[in-house]
């Protein structure tokens, strides 16, 4: 099974509004279910401490924002492939990958998002500067969820 697959049964889940969904094929076993607001959830100050808090009710993280210095149209959207778990830098002791007002290349990467315990980097697909983080360290992700805008130049 590869990651076009997974994608179209991502967006099934999405289309049809499907909260569970198993499959078995050649060998690989994979079970995707969405979060739901009282499940658990890592806390950013608990990620550090390899703790589960459950974040249910708690206050949104503010959006931070670089000011666009030109027309909207010149930012484009870093979307998750997969529904996962966001993280920021390599380890809780390590720096980010990037930062706001940071100049990335295509390639570079930007993220990791777990899924079902696999790492998967997420690479920038164009060069610009970072103008917008919008996912927190350590929350859930959703698949074609905006992480990061990034204007291009």
């Amino acid at each position: 099974m590869n990651t076009k697959e997974i994608k179209e049964i991502l967006q099934l889940m999405k289309d049809f509004d499907v909260s569970e969904f198993e499959i078995e094929k050649e060998g690989l076993k994979i079970r995707l279910k969405k979060p739901t607001a009282g499940e658990l959830a890592l806390d950013p100050q608990a990620y550090a401490q390899g703790l589960r808090l459950n974040t249910a009710g708690t206050q949104p993280a503010p959006k931070t924002e670089i000011p666009a210095a030109g027309p909207v149209d010149d930012t484009y959207a870093v979307k998750s492939p997969m529904v996962g778990t966001y993280y920021g830098a390599s380890a809780p002791d390590q720096p980010p990958f990037v930062s706001l007002g940071q100049k990335v290349n295509e390639g570079d990467v930007l993220c990791i998002i777990e899924a079902m315990k696999l790492m998967n980097e997420i690479k920038s697909e164009i060069s610009g500067t970072v103008v917008e983080i919008l996912i927190p360290n350590g929350r859930p992700v959703e698949f074609d969820q905006t992480l990061f805008k990034i204007r291009k130049g």
